[in-house]
């Protein structure tokens, strides 16, 4: 099979340019509708990649349509259902973001990112082994590296501009910033889609340790998902069958980038190091070996 040619930044000459962020380019078409293209960019500790992970951007989009429908019960979702045809009539023009685009309602963004954790991992482990507890929730003592926390818990975070870091706040803050009902609405929302996908996952025998989801309303006040969902880039996806407590598993996301970077001599900070072939490739596969097994057959 044939590596999917990479888009590391789309350009197209018939819609203007709203944003680039770290994975997304952002068109304007209307006053009610915008087109969100994923690219095949990779952003690792808040820094963007120079290298892409080729078909990263159409696996995020192909999961993330996945999940948009299968939560709908639950939330509806961003997506306007205006075909790509209709905002793009140019063939040639389409085809660069084919499978990678979507046409999607403007809402106004909520500025915290709903974070979810079912399993303790990443910044999560380094706090509770300092504190015993992870974004200021208590937890009991003596549990190990990567094992399933008694339930799932809420960790927002603030967003952070491109290239700066997301801070970890606790729930009061996010009363502060957008009122009790719509703070606890989040909250809510956010820990039931994460337990649902995380059985439907299991099934498939992926383990989803921990995710982040981002909202939006719209002028009436109604709460919608947006951007991506549960894809290996919002989330990171472990495989089932090789599971162990007290060792870091290997995963479906870019946390096997992440993991060689930190191999390497590197800040932190831009410019980010350029990622040999072998190991772009190797996270491409898995990037599709998540679309595979959650999306085929379902």
């Amino acid at each position: 099979m044939t590596a999917p040619e990479a888009l590391y930044q789309s350009t197209l000459a018939s819609l203007p340019l709203i944003a680039r962020g770290k994975v997304r380019d952002i068109y304007d078409i209307d006053g009610q509708t915008m087109l969100i293209v994923t690219t095949d960019r990779l952003s690792a500790f808040d820094v963007i990649l120079p290298d892409p992970i080729p078909g990263k951007g159409r696996v995020l989009t192909q999961v993330a349509n996945f999940w948009f429908a299968k939560m709908q019960a639950i939330i509806p979702n961003h997506l306007s259902g205006i075909p790509l045809e209709q905002v793009v009539p140019d063939a040639a023009e389409r085809a660069q973001i084919e499978g990678r685009a979507m046409v999607v309602k403007k809402l106004r963004p909520l500025p915290v990112e709903a974070i979810v954790r079912g399993y303790l991992i990443g910044s999560g482990w380094k706090e509770y082994q300092a504190t015993g507890s992870v974004c200021g929730i208590p937890l009991p003592a003596g549990l190990q590296l990567a094992q399933q926390l008694p339930e799932a818990i809420y960790t927002p975070s603030t967003k952070a501009a491109v290239g700066l870091h997301d801070e970890n706040v606790p729930y009061q803050k996010t009363i502060e910033l957008m009122g009790e009902p719509l703070a606890a609405q989040v909250r809510t929302v956010s820990l039931q889609l994460y337990n649902e996908a995380a059985a439907y996952a299991k099934e498939r025998g992926i383990i989803i340790a921990d995710t982040k989801f981002e909202f939006g309303v719209d002028n009436a006040g109604t709460l919608y998902l947006i951007d991506e969902v549960l894809t290996p880039d919002s989330s990171r996806f472990w495989p089932a069958d090789q599971y162990q407590v007290g060792i870091s598993p290997p995963s479906f996301d870019k946390q096997y980038v992440r993991d060689y970077l930190e191999t390497l001599d590197w800040d932190k900070t831009a410019p980010a190091p350029s990622l040999p072939a072998d190991v772009a490739e190797f996270c491409a596969a898995k990037y599709r070996e998540a679309e595979v097994r959650l999306t085929q057959g379902a």
